[in-house]
């Protein structure tokens, strides 16, 4: 044989061998290919990547394409769930419960699901109207100082009162967790009970000194008008909200003149009040029915008042 022929012999097989060698390349390519699949992951912010893969936990397949998780972000499908050709993968917020529930498990908490999601169960709310008793008062008269001796008496019966009261109240899981009051509502004003108190037969100067001893809550029987409730209050922003003595009539209180009535009373009417004339000329928020406030000049004033029943009438 001659050199031809020995170098077309070699020639030719070192074509046949790459031919095999090139035959087994392309098998093994394909064996490779055949167990790779295509996911598509979706990050939070909507940026999409498609990757081919031979993992199929979505955990692995994160981790191969350097995609961390943030521990309020959960993955859909689950991060331990195995997944096919074509799967999505969408990256997104956990809710607030599964994030509680996180936070109570690294913890090391010993609870169940179902007392966790008790926990964050929602809040519901009722609007409720109910009725409510104002008890009466009850006052006496003094009968010390008058010419003949009585025996106690009932002059006036007393009656409950009826407001009615308006709650919004917060549920959860069925039970009562808040109570706000929305507004308040007088519907019948107490009518207090008064009393004729028995007079004890003494002399002139015990008499006196029984009748200087007498406490502010009681009314002198002589005086003639209804029995009113009388309080007093000063131009301070603790009384009246402000500080700048003007009424709600637009003129200045004036210790002496000026008392707040309801709104049965026009502005500028003349109250004789225990013998001493006053000018309606404020209003109030608590002055309602037999209730009247009379202006004084300093807190002081108002605390050593205190609360009265008094005789009260519109003057001629």
């Amino acid at each position: 044989m001659n050199r031809e022929e020995k170098a077309s012999l070699s020639l030719l097989k070192i074509i046949c061998v790459s031919i095999i060698l090139i035959l087994i390349s392309g098998i093994s390519v394909m064996a490779v290919g055949a167990n790779l699949n295509d996911v598509k992951i979706v990050l939070q912010n909507g940026y999409e990547l498609t990757t081919l893969t031979g993992k199929t936990k979505v955990a692995d397949i994160l981790k191969e394409n350097n995609i961390i998780l943030d521990e309020n972000q959960k993955t859909i499908p689950d991060l331990e769930e195995e997944v096919k050709a074509g799967t999505v993968i969408k990256i997104t917020d956990k809710s607030y419960q599964e994030v509680q529930i996180a936070k109570v498990s690294e913890e090391g908490v010993q609870t169940t699901l179902d007392e966790l999601l008790q926990s964050y169960a929602p809040i519901t709310e009722k609007i409720i109207t109910e009725q409510q008793v104002i008890p009466f008062e009850t006052i006496t008269k003094n009968t010390a100082g008058t010419e003949t001796n009585t025996t106690n008496k009932v002059l006036q019966q007393g009656k409950d009162g009826i407001k009615e009261i308006t709650y919004k109240i917060k549920y959860q899981n069925g039970t009562e967790i808040e109570k706000t009051v929305l507004s308040e509502k007088v519907l019948q004003e107490p009518v207090n009970k008064i009393v004729q108190v028995n007079k004890v037969a003494t002399s002139r100067g015990m008499t006196a000194s029984r009748t200087s001893a007498t406490p502010n809550t009681t009314a002198n029987s002589s005086a003639g008008g209804q029995i009113y409730k009388i309080t007093a209050y000063c131009p301070c922003a603790k009384c009246c909200g402000k500080t700048n003595g003007m009424t709600a009539a637009g003129t200045r209180a004036t210790a002496g003149r000026t008392v707040a009535a309801s709104g049965k009373y026009a502005f500028g009417t003349k109250l004789n009040i225990n013998g001493h004339i006053y000018t309606v000329e404020d209003r109030g928020g608590a002055i309602q029915g037999n209730k009247i406030d009379i202006f004084v000049n300093s807190h002081s004033e108002a605390l050593a008042w205190g609360v009265r029943y008094l005789p009260v009438s519109v003057a001629n």
